[in-house]
């Protein structure tokens, strides 16, 4: 069984930039995690939203790439997940062209 919080989003400082260090933006968090379908008990929605909302109210973060792994490993700890994957996007990046976001893609299983 999957579990799915899409389109989680936050407005948090992020970035290693100093304009980011100080001025928030938004950011999107996929979140899926796998427990098996005979797994007692459910798993309530709040607690993989409270999950992500702690790992990110830890600001100012600094790469994507931590702030998808702690979530990621969080998940994991939580009782009767096997799998956890998570989409961590940051929509407004200043490059030279054109972009929608940039997106870190974490998936890890337990063991």
């Amino acid at each position: 069984m999957v579990i799915s919080l899409v389109g989680m989003r936050f407005h948090v400082r992020v970035g290693i930039l100093p304009h980011e260090r100080d001025l928030a933006q938004p950011l999107e968090i996929d979140l899926s995690v796998t427990r098996p379908a005979d797994a007692a008990g459910v798993l309530d929605y709040r607690t993989l939203y409270a999950l992500a909302a702690d790992h990110i109210s830890r600001e100012p973060l600094e790469y994507l790439e931590d702030v998808a792994a702690a979530i990621v490993d969080g998940a994991l700890e939580l009782e009767g997940v096997t799998h956890a994957r998570i989409a961590v996007r940051k929509p407004h990046v200043m490059l030279d062209g054109p972009l929608t976001y940039a997106e870190i893609v974490l998936e890890r299983a337990r063991g």
